[in-house]
């Protein structure tokens, strides 16, 4: 097919918006009205690799989303299933950041419509309301933990099988390092942090030797009084998650 026949037919699949500019050899832009939350339009480029022609967004799409998303919290959590299954529905493949769709049997406008759906439906994470995103922070710690720390060290949702057989005060994920034990908190919200505080003084009294590591989902959000009781009880704290990866890996991997 021809330039202006492969034009007419992205314009019949999607809309009359759509046009190419040739940007080098066998490499078009593809201009399309369709954009980010911040009203950044997608990145869509028509180009030939070995004779056959592909779709791709050069990487864009995921790192337009690290601009106000962190980049593991992408790779885990709801985050993750929401652009792991448009990858799959729409016939996506990914490469290193890489979005790519092949163009099957010159059906151009076809694989243009379903690229440009899947992009779509990638960019939804960024439309997370912040009540949303509060639901996937103890899925993305889980998964945060899972990566950072070897299956035989953690326990996920622990209490003390001595002295709670009912599990009225657990810890999110305890950490065995052998000699030492770490107890870690995840703290969304007040009541947590509240539950984190009791549960560390019930620990106290039944002599356990422990220390403890609190992770914020967003530490200002906490009232300062709830904070106040919390820390004189707590030991190491993160103030977030996100954006303190390292320096948390960094510290649990200290007790192995």
């Amino acid at each position: 097919m021809n330039l202006q026949s492969i034009e007419s037919s992205f314009k019949d699949a999607v809309c009359r918006e759509i046009q190419l500019r040739p940007e080098g050899i066998d490499r078009f832009v593809v201009f399309n009205p369709f954009t980010f939350s911040d009203g950044d339009n997608l990145t869509i480029v028509l180009r030939k690799n070995h004779n056959h022609w592909l779709l791709t967004d050069e990487g864009h799409t995921l790192m337009h989303l690290t601009y106000a998303i962190d980049e593991k919290a992408l790779t885990s959590g709801t985050r993750m299933q929401i652009i792991d299954n448009a990858l799959s529905i729409y016939g996506i493949t990914e490469n290193e950041g890489e979005l790519i769709i092949p163009i099957e049997n010159d059906h151009f406008g076809a694989a243009l419509f379903n690229f440009i759906q899947g992009l779509i439906r990638i960019t939804d994470v960024s439309y997370f309301t912040r009540e949303r995103v509060k639901s996937t922070f103890l899925e993305d710690f889980r998964g945060f933990m899972s990566m950072v720390v070897p299956e035989n060290r953690r326990t996920f949702d622990w209490h003390d099988p001595a002295h709670d057989r009912q599990g009225n005060y657990s810890v999110d994920c305890r950490l065995n390092g052998g000699t030492r034990q770490l107890f870690v908190f995840a703290l969304p919200n007040d009541e947590k942090t509240r539950d984190a505080t009791i549960s560390l003084l019930q620990f106290e009294k039944w002599g356990l030797i422990f220390e403890s590591l609190a992770i914020f989902e967003d530490q200002e959000n906490i009232n300062r009084k709830v904070l106040a009781r919390f820390s004189d009880v707590g030991g190491k704290q993160f103030s977030s998650l996100f954006g303190n990866q390292d320096k948390i890996e960094k510290f649990v991997n200290s007790y192995f």
